[in-house]
């Protein structure tokens, strides 16, 4: 069975939203052979809120098998949510080099 990694890191109030080091991130997961849960890959929801992508993200991260913490993740507040979902729900935590 394929390991599943949901990305988390934060966006709100970085340029770009910080879409490309998720990209890039999930490019070399996939490249591994991981199954990548991107919340950078999510449609806008339809009420175009910051409770409305959370709400897509809880429902990513709840399936996978692993969280991959983008740098600066500590900073942001929906990146430590799913950091303490995840822990919660006993999920691997992998920090990304800072390199």
């Amino acid at each position: 069975m394929t390991k599943r990694i949901y990305i988390a890191g934060p966006m709100s109030g970085l340029p770009a939203l910080n879409y490309p080091a998720f990209h890039a991130m999930a490019l070399d997961l996939r490249a591994q052979g991981y199954h990548v849960e991107n919340p950078a890959e999510n449609p806008e929801p339809h009420c175009r809120s910051w409770l409305g992508y959370m709400r897509l993200a809880v429902a990513q991260l709840s399936s996978c098998d692993a969280v991959l913490l983008l740098p600066g993740w500590s900073r942001s507040k929906g990146a430590c949510i799913e950091h303490q979902l995840a822990v919660g729900l006993g999920l691997e935590i992998i920090e990304a080099s800072r390199a």
